[in-house]
């Protein structure tokens, strides 16, 4: 017999039992499967070779001895190996074949059966909506479950972002374990949209799974348009209210710090446009407040008018000077070298 043997759940296993015989040869007159239950032997199926094969009825259609032989109630009862199906939690156990023979008695081995269970493996969301709080508190944001399974497995995460783990292990009543393994960290909005994987190990197998985050988070709010070159007389200026916001901003709402809006100014969501040639009335600090469903955040620009616009540099004389500034760099070091050979040259010749 086997020292061992192991199934999954479900699966079919063949629990073997040979007899070798003397020589000269005994009779066998019967061989007995047997299951040990607390320290008890309960008949699992009998082979005979004058009455049969019997199996015990929680075995019945589930049991049956390997050889066609022993089936068809020959005396050739060297090999009874028994094959079990649809295995069950419960049929994992010592179990026992016992020879019957004739002169010498009874002979019995023992093999041990263990069943395994795939566990079901889930990964989540912990809760349906996270949201990014300015207090920084740690949150369960992912469940990874291995559910069901024996022995258990294990679970390992693998992300760009920084957390902590925390797994418990539960066992069950019939015997299978639950490992739960929940990722913490601070919801923000720089781990929005950012990926976890849970990776499941069970004996040489290997599952994984992944989850988005889905951070919700007031807008982060700047004001561009700005470029430090509002002149008089310049035509149609704008600023734009720029808003990183999960959910999205659903109201934009533009004001003048200590001051009302230029009678100029024409509101259209998140642009701010002035209609005509600017004038000082333009000046001030102009603030955007974007609102989503988790709060308000605001931005500012300070615009500042002058007389006559700023000299502009076209690109190609921008790379003309760069040019002449590497050039110039290159010359002085070029210099510089042989101004050192020099001095060195002299020095070696005066000694």
């Amino acid at each position: 017999m086997d020292d061992g043997k192991s199934g999954y759940l479900g699966s079919k296993v063949d629990l073997r039992c040979r007899f070798i015989n003397s020589s000269p040869p005994v009779k066998i007159s019967q061989v007995t499967w047997q299951k040990l239950v607390n320290g008890t032997k309960q008949n699992v199926a009998i082979a005979n070779p004058s009455l049969g094969v019997s199996v015990a009825p929680p075995y019945r259609d589930r049991v049956t001895f390997k050889n066609a032989a022993v089936r068809r109630r020959t005396p050739t009862l060297e090999d009874t190996t028994i094959t079990f199906s649809s295995l069950r939690l419960s049929d994992e156990s010592t179990y026992i074949c016992e020879y019957t023979t004739f002169p010498a008695g009874n002979r019995e081995n023992t093999v041990n059966l263990t069943v395994y269970v795939r566990p079901t493996t889930q990964m989540s969301l912990s809760t349906p909506t996270l949201v990014a709080r300015s207090s920084n508190l740690k949150t369960p944001v992912a469940t990874c479950v291995s559910a069901n399974g024996k022995p258990p497995g294990t679970i390992r995460w693998e992300t760009k972002v920084p957390g902590e783990v925390t797994t418990r292990e539960y066992r069950n009543s019939d015997g299978t374990f639950t490992i739960q393994s929940d990722y913490i960290l601070v919801p923000s909005r720089e781990t929005h949209k950012e990926t976890l994987t849970c990776v499941t190990s069970y004996n040489e197998e290997v599952f994984t799974d992944s989850v988005t985050l889905d951070i919700q988070y007031e807008p982060d709010v700047s004001v561009d348009g700005f470029d430090g070159n509002w002149y008089l007389n310049r035509e149609n200026v704008q600023l734009s209210c720029q808003a990183d916001a999960n959910p999205a901003v659903s109201l934009y709402q533009w004001r003048l710090v200590n001051g009302s809006m230029p009678s100029n100014a024409e509101i259209r969501d998140n642009i701010l446009r002035f209609k005509g040639p600017v004038t000082y009335d333009l000046q001030g600090t102009y603030v955007c407040d974007a609102t989503n469903s988790i709060g308000t955040r605001s931005g500012s620009a300070e615009v500042s008018i002058i007389e006559k616009p700023l000299p502009q540099i076209a690109t190609g004389d921008v790379i003309s000077v760069i040019a002449l500034l590497l050039a110039a760099g290159v010359l002085m070091g070029i210099t510089i070298t042989v101004l050192v050979l020099k001095i060195r040259s002299r020095k070696d010749n005066s000694a």
